[in-house]
């Protein structure tokens, strides 16, 4: 194993069996050091990006429209003098209502109250209905505008779009992200009926459904209102987990870790400062990363010096999320030379539950 070239990856076999006791004699520091370290916490990091996303929702300049009926909203249209007109009335899908005496239905899909009563006013003259028409339309539910916040945000939810809203305005409402959320939100955005047009790319677009991937930094720490977009009824926010990297062997703190403690990229070393360092007894030269290969569903194992990352004389590591660092001591030098479903499975199993805890 030492004569591996550090940063090459070979498919992990079995575990010797010193390490698989090795691994289950840590296993209890393992649960016992946790209850001192927050592992998935609710940390100054997540405070402060939800104040910030309060205070850049707030701060949102834009034009607020208002409120354009659609399809499932309920109406009440109130004739004055005339009860025989005057109820409730409910969008249909295709955005039209219907009025006794009228002799076609009314589009109202698109307008504002305000327009539709303007409309009705109109269409009751035209048809000799009522000579002076005073025509109120009132919004009673608002069912046409949905937006849903899901995934790691305080509360999950589904917004009614009265007005223009961003995205920055959603995740405000949702009380801002959760403690487990990564670092990235994606907007889905279902295909919808083009209005009629000869612009064909814009007719395509509109057709096709559309996702949206905005990394939180861009949109809370450049501060581009490009990626502050603006949200339509139907659209689906998502903010996914945040991945975790999991510490084991001879280190003070072993467990699992968020990876949002660090916006950017997790290494080697950050992971070891997280872990509280390693002990005296650490095998600092023999450390291992097992990262799942997406091909073959195993783990491969990928060597790395720690003495030398340390003394800057390699370049640290970057950890992806699920990847395990296994930091071996005196009672384990030789560890990883096979590796073992059960013992694998140990190990894991040691990190998640440590996790969970939080």
């Amino acid at each position: 194993m030492n004569q591996q070239q550090p940063g090459a990856f070979r498919p992990l076999a079995h575990l010797s069996s010193r390490v698989m006791v090795f691994l289950l004699l840590t296993a209890p520091a393992a649960f016992s050091q946790q209850q001192k370290t927050t592992l998935i916490p609710k940390s100054q990091v997540v405070s402060e990006t939800n104040d910030r996303i309060a205070q850049l929702a707030a701060a949102t300049s834009l034009k607020q429209n208002d409120y354009t009926i659609g399809s499932g909203d309920l109406l009440t249209v109130e004739v004055f003098d005339v009860p025989e007109l005057s109820r409730e009335v409910r969008v249909n899908e295709t955005g039209y209502i219907s009025l006794p005496l009228m002799p076609a239905k009314v589009r109202a899909d698109g307008l504002t109250t305000f327009q539709l009563q303007d409309k009705l006013a109109e269409l009751l003259q035209t048809n000799g209905l009522v000579s002076t028409p005073q025509v109120s339309v009132s919004l009673k539910e608002r069912n046409s505008q949905p937006i849903t916040v899901i995934g790691s945000v305080r509360t999950p939810m589904v917004i009614q779009a009265v007005h223009l809203t961003t995205l920055l305005q959603a995740l405000s409402q949702a009380g801002g992200i959760a403690d487990e959320a990564g670092n990235t939100v994606i907007v889905t955005r279902p295909a919808v009926k083009p209005p009629e047009t000869d612009d064909a790319g814009v007719a395509a677009m509109l057709s096709e459904a559309q996702t949206f991937t905005i990394n939180l930094s861009d949109l809370l720490e450049i501060g581009d209102s490009r990626f502050n977009i603006p949200l339509l009824g139907g659209d689906v926010v998502s903010v996914p987990r945040a991945g975790i990297i999991y510490v084991v062997g001879a280190v003070n703190h072993p467990g699992g870790f968020v990876m949002q403690n660090d916006r950017d990229r997790m290494t080697t070393l950050k992971m070891l400062s997280l872990a509280g360092g390693t002990i005296s007894s650490a095998k600092i030269k023999e450390a291992v990363i097992l990262r799942k290969n997406a091909e073959t569903g195993k783990r491969d194992e990928l060597p790395v010096d720690l003495n030398k990352v340390m003394r800057l004389q390699t370049e640290d590591v970057a950890l992806q999320a699920s990847d395990i660092l296994f930091v071996p001591d005196s009672a384990g030098k030789r560890a990883l030379h096979r590796a073992g479903d059960v013992a694998l499975s140990l190990t894991t199993g040691i990190a998640i539950v440590a996790a969970g805890k939080y």
